[in-house]
């Protein structure tokens, strides 16, 4: 659920910005608004039950959430590069991606967090 809210502040706050770097602000916004849909679908999944049902649930959890935690940090490292990039042009860009390149970090290690615990639980 954690992951879900961080990733949602970086998809507005990428949002709100004037965007310098097309691509690489393209991907930060594709990895963060995918990420938020599959795991609003996990997360439905498992409050209707679906994780009773079948036991390869938890390695299928722990699968998505590695391989999301690979690319959330491909799109922090490229949102910081924005920021760093953004910082000569306007200063209220500036603040904006840098709270969105935090707020990345801040969502890759909720994923990673949650693969390995889920993985280990």
């Amino acid at each position: 659920m954690g992951e879900q809210i961080f990733g949602c502040w970086v998809w507005i706050l990428v949002a709100a910005t004037h965007v310098a770097n097309p691509l690489l602000q393209g991907w930060v916004m594709y990895v963060s608004l995918t990420s938020f849909l599959i795991s609003l679908m996990f997360l439905l999944s498992y409050l209707i039950g679906f994780y009773k049902r079948y036991e390869s649930w938890r390695v299928l959890d722990s699968l998505y959430h590695g391989t999301t935690s690979i690319l959330y940090m491909s799109a922090a490292v490229l949102q910081a590069h924005a920021t760093i990039v953004s910082e000569t042009n306007d200063l209220n860009n500036y603040f904006i991606n840098t709270a969105a390149s935090f707020f990345a970090f801040v969502t890759t290690l909720v994923y990673i967090l949650h693969a390995f615990s889920i993985y280990y639980h």
